[in-house]
């Protein structure tokens, strides 16, 4: 009978010891100590991963804090819509330099920034440094004497596998981070944190003292092995009222009334133009020949035609290259290539005789705008997010080409002159300004309608007049998207300045059409490199709309970075300007 009773014994023995096992395991993951980091021995307690990316951490705001990137903040106010969710009713923009002095700031360029909607009573430069606080989630650290720290699960973010931990101040109601943050496991540095940052007192008037207290979602990218830097920060506010949203907001309905619900986009780039070291390239220039030929053998001065060719040529690339070095101008890249196929195809259906081929560069700033600097034309990063399809990115090409193929100036030859673009870089925006006369602007759209209508896009340019057509009704709810740091208005006091006759050509818009898409949101079509400022077109699939509120056009929505471990940075190819000798 003992012998019956034998396999009951070991079942019973066994059950017990897995269940001890699987509770020690969860008391462990409880811990953080189940995982392994790759290519290290044994496991990490909780407090120790904390700990490195405490150290991780203050090696970033280090960085921050001298390197001074490029950062662009752009707001919409938006109010609730019993069929489309949230839409924009009114936006806000700041471009600057994030800068540390005392504090997190956003030091905007020359151009004085104009208030939106959102937060009225708010003066341009508190709000600007409220967004500038986001980037981190706490700008004294993060770390075990201040916070306590949960440790939630394992997730990957990416190729980045994670710790995750929820955050919260040891004293309760002070100032500090709240929500979950998202830890590496190679070097332990900070990658994603979501949450809110409580305490940062800011004045909104005279009359009205609170605290903004923004949610927020930040993202770091890695950029060389080991060295992680903020890239993207979003933030949405849609119920003001609650306490997390305004601790110290005042509880009058009157306030809490003039409250806005927005949501915003915050991009920072340009970490390699800010920290350039430009004296390190006379290194770079080689001779390679003992003995120099006579370079003026054979050589004939330029005729006065050929001088002012060259003389223009000067002008394009003074510009082109200060745009470029600032961090404004993206690199050249395979996103202009794309550009250039489809400005080609206009150029070879209508035969156009060039003097200079002619290149496609990208501004890296959100407000929808396009202009000629010499042979190059340059589309703004948020026109081209918000191009539905081919044929509208080739109407906003086609306007371009339209001022070279009628001969109109391109370029404002005083930039031939060096000292023209030797100023501070918060001031190079005010310096250049490519505008047209309305002459010049009505030629060019009557060009437009005859180069599309012998281009492959002739029979698409209902599409292209839909994007316009929703544009002109966007105009006054987003003057601030619209508004040009350099080139033409599209629109202006809510009306279409351009292309007009082609928007008269599209059909009504349908905004509860799901198969009719007449514009995209912002960062639909482009990603940025924080560190360089390339841009790369984003391969994605594209996904069925599955509801109307998915389609608002040029609305802000979330993005979510795809985390790379980065390769060790290649050296730097000096930027070769035109009409530069070639010593080898």
């Amino acid at each position: 009978m003992r012998f019956v009773h034998l396999p009951v014994l070991l079942a019973t023995l066994l059950a017990t010891a897995f269940a001890a096992s699987s509770a020690s395991a969860q008391a462990n993951d409880q811990r953080g100590l189940t995982a392994q980091a790759p290519g290290r021995a044994g496991q990490v307690a909780a407090d120790d991963i904390i700990d490195r990316m405490s150290r991780a951490e203050r090696a970033v705001l280090e960085r921050l804090r001298t390197s001074q990137p490029l950062m662009e903040v752009y707001i919409q106010t938006v109010a609730p819509d019993e069929a489309r969710g949230w839409v924009p009713t009114d936006d806000n923009y700041f471009l600057g330099q994030l800068q540390f002095d005392g504090g997190p700031t956003l030091r905007p360029f020359g151009r004085s920034e104009q208030r939106g909607g959102i937060l009225r009573l708010v003066s341009p430069p508190s709000l600007g440094d409220a967004f500038a606080a986001m980037v981190a989630p706490d700008w004294r650290v993060l770390e075990r004497k201040r916070y306590q720290f949960t440790y939630v699960r394992r997730e990957f973010l990416g190729e980045s596998r994670c710790f995750v931990f929820d955050v919260r101040p040891l004293r309760e109601g002070k100032e500090g981070f709240v929500g979950r943050i998202w830890i590496e496991d190679r070097d332990y540095n900070l990658v994603r944190f979501n949450g809110a940052s409580l305490g940062s007192e800011k004045t909104l008037s005279g009359m009205l003292k609170r605290t903004l207290s923004f949610h927020m979602d930040g993202w770091r990218v890695n950029v060389a092995p080991g060295v992680w830097v903020p890239s993207y920060v979003y933030s949405e506010e849609t119920d003001l009222n609650s306490p997390s949203s305004s601790k110290s907001a005042s509880k009058s309905s009157s306030h809490s009334k003039r409250q806005a619900r927005f949501k915003s986009q915050t991009r920072i780039w340009g970490y390699q133009a800010q920290n350039a070291d430009r004296s390190g390239s006379l290194t770079t220039i080689r001779i390679d020949e003992p003995n120099v030929a006579d370079a003026t053998e054979g050589a004939a001065q330029l005729s006065p035609v050929l001088s002012q060719r060259r003389w223009e040529q000067e002008a394009e690339a003074n510009v082109l290259e200060r745009l470029e070095a600032i961090g404004l101008l993206a690199p050249a890249g395979e996103a202009d290539k794309v550009l250039e196929t489809v400005l080609n195809n206009l150029v070879v259906t209508n035969k156009l005789n060039l003097e200079r081929p002619l290149h496609s560069r990208i501004l890296l700033t959100s407000p929808l705008e396009s202009f000629t600097v010499g042979n190059t034309i340059v589309l703004s990063r948020g026109l081209i997010d918000v191009l539905p399809d081919e044929a509208s990115l080739a109407t906003m090409l086609a306007h371009e080409l339209s001022h070279v193929a009628l001969g109109h100036q391109l370029i404002d030859t005083k930039f031939s002159f060096a000292d023209r673009l030797m100023v501070p870089d918060g001031e190079l925006l005010q310096a250049l300004r490519f505008r047209r006369t309305p002459k010049e602007e009505a030629a060019a759209d009557e060009k437009v309608i005859e180069l599309l209508g012998k281009s492959p896009y002739r029979d698409k340019l209902a599409d292209a007049g839909l994007f316009l057509r929703t544009l002109s009704e966007q105009a006054k709810q987003l003057p601030r998207l619209i508004q040009p740091h350099i080139g033409d208005y599209m629109a202006a006091n809510g009306q279409m300045t351009r292309l007009a006759e082609l928007m008269k050509q599209a059909p009504p818009l349908m905004p509860d059409n799901l198969e009719q898409i007449a514009a995209l949101q912002l960062g639909a079509r482009l990603v940025v490199d924080a560190w360089s400022g390339r841009v790369a077109l984003d391969r994605s699939p594209a996904v069925p709309l599955m509801s109307v509120r998915e389609k608002i056009p040029f609305a802000v929505t979330p993005l979510m970075p795809v985390i790379r471990y980065a390769e060790p940075l290649a050296v730097a190819t000096p930027v070769r300007t035109i009409g530069e000798v070639r010593s080898n």
